[in-house]
């Protein structure tokens, strides 16, 4: 299986994925956004091997600088509603996907860019990175999801105000607000998401699906996410997992988790 813009390194059970158009700021254009598709709706969950997957982009200067403007240029209303519902759909395999995904954000995470760093289930900035929904600039709006996940993330007020002025902000201030997890140096956001993802890695890994699905029901709108945690608890207590666990509580030992 091929994947346009796209470069997959392994490291045991971790999928290091490299948005490659540097030349262009690895924007997110529509080769892009099929391969970033096809590989979370076919490639991966295939792969039993691959327990968590670090996003970065090529180059030092950007994550993703957002689309790629030049395939808008022509759409009709009917293909631009198509073209963000495509851009949704990805978007929601990301953050639906039951293995944890994490942003190594290297740069310039702009429009969709940002839209993908958010769709991650957490995100690590190197200390130049900058984050921001510029689309106002282009007489658009974000069309990937942005102006819903930004809100859940830095709350109305703040969120409202970088959509409406298109202002970026400092991986500094990403931190203060919540939108990112973590600000390391320049050159150390894929280590420090191997680290976090070899820490998550070590846990049961029944429980890491169900933490994200949980999650996850929050913000779902035809599910009652309380009932959610209810039911999923209940299930995790009849796993050979927990079984193991709270016996290498008992014993002061580390479990040795399967994942069923």
């Amino acid at each position: 299986m091929e994947f346009d813009n796209l470069r997959l390194e392994t490291d045991g059970p971790i999928l290091l994925v490299t948005l490659d158009r540097e030349p262009a700021l690895n924007a997110l254009n529509m080769a892009t956004m099929r391969s970033l598709r096809l590989l979370f709706s076919q490639w991966l969950p295939d792969r039993d091997d691959i327990r968590g997957v670090i996003l970065t982009g090529a180059g030092p200067k950007a994550f993703a600088a957002g689309a790629d403007i030049k395939e808008f240029q022509g759409l009709t209303p009917q293909e631009g509603r198509d073209l963000a519902a495509a851009g949704h759909e990805t978007f929601f395999l990301i953050e639906q996907s039951p293995i944890p995904v994490i942003a190594a954000v290297n740069g310039f995470a702009l429009g969709g860019g940002c839209e993908l760093a958010m769709a991650c289930h957490l995100r690590v900035a190197g200390e130049h990175a900058k984050f921001g929904q510029p689309e106002v600039n282009l007489g658009l709006i974000p069309g990937y999801g942005g102006t819903q996940r930004l809100i859940q993330y830095i709350g109305k007020g703040k969120a409202m105000e970088l959509l409406l002025t298109a202002d970026m902000i400092p991986a500094s201030e990403a931190l203060r607000l919540g939108l990112v997890n973590h600000v390391v140096a320049s050159g150390e956001e894929v280590a420090k998401a191997r680290e976090i993802l070899e820490k998550i890695l070590s846990k049961g890994p029944v429980a890491v699906r169900k933490v994200i699905e949980a999650v996850n029901a929050y913000f779902t709108e035809s599910t009652d996410g309380f009932h959610f945690e209810v039911e999923s608890f209940g299930y995790t207590t009849g796993t050979r997992d927990f079984r193991e666990g709270a016996q290498a509580f008992i014993e002061k030992r580390k479990p040795n988790f399967t994942g069923h």
